[in-house]
């Protein structure tokens, strides 16, 4: 592989959530204050025809999954970005900006049920019509690390406090 190598995906799935535009959305799932219901978002992910229902066989014991999604809404990037609760701009990657060299996401949700090729999910912070092109079983031993440090937003948190929302947003 060198760096020209190119990828293609086919996504899983479609999220539907009652995002429809990114101002609606929370910047995290688990970070809804500022929102306009402010609870956490009720959604569904439809998995692709193609897939057989085995795929998600086992995934129902689960509390909380991985989701791996296009940024299919991204207008391209930046390499310095302004994050949403404040300070100097930030390198792009140091961040969870949707505009990044790769438009794709990671985000942990909560995973309520499954029923045939549809998982119901609470916690989004995904637009309606985002596609999925993965889903991982969140696992706390491996996946929780919450004494790890988090750079700038450390920084941030001692000042705004934990969890702090940028409060509502305004349409560009």
């Amino acid at each position: 592989m060198n760096h020209h190598s190119q990828f293609s995906y086919q996504p899983i799935g479609i999220l539907h959530s009652p995002y429809t535009r990114r101002i609606d959305a929370p910047h995290q799932g688990t970070v809804v204050e500022g929102t306009e219901s402010g609870q956490s978002a009720m959604a569904t992910l439809k998995l692709a025809e193609w897939l057989d229902e085995q795929v998600v066989q086992d995934l129902s014991g689960f509390e909380r999954i991985w989701l791996i999604f296009a940024f299919h809404l991204s207008e391209g990037w930046k390499n310095v970005v302004k994050p949403p609760r404040g300070g100097p701009k930030r390198g792009v990657l140091a961040t969870r900006s949707p505009h990044r060299p790769n438009s794709i996401g990671l985000s942990a949700v909560e995973l309520l049920s499954v029923e045939g090729r549809t998982l119901h999910l609470r916690g989004v912070d995904l637009l309606d019509g985002t596609p999925v092109l993965d889903i991982k079983p969140y696992v706390p031993y491996a996946d929780a690390f919450p004494d790890a440090r988090a750079g700038w937003i450390d920084e941030l948190d001692a000042v705004q406090g934990r969890n702090s929302a940028p409060g509502l947003k305004r349409p560009r």
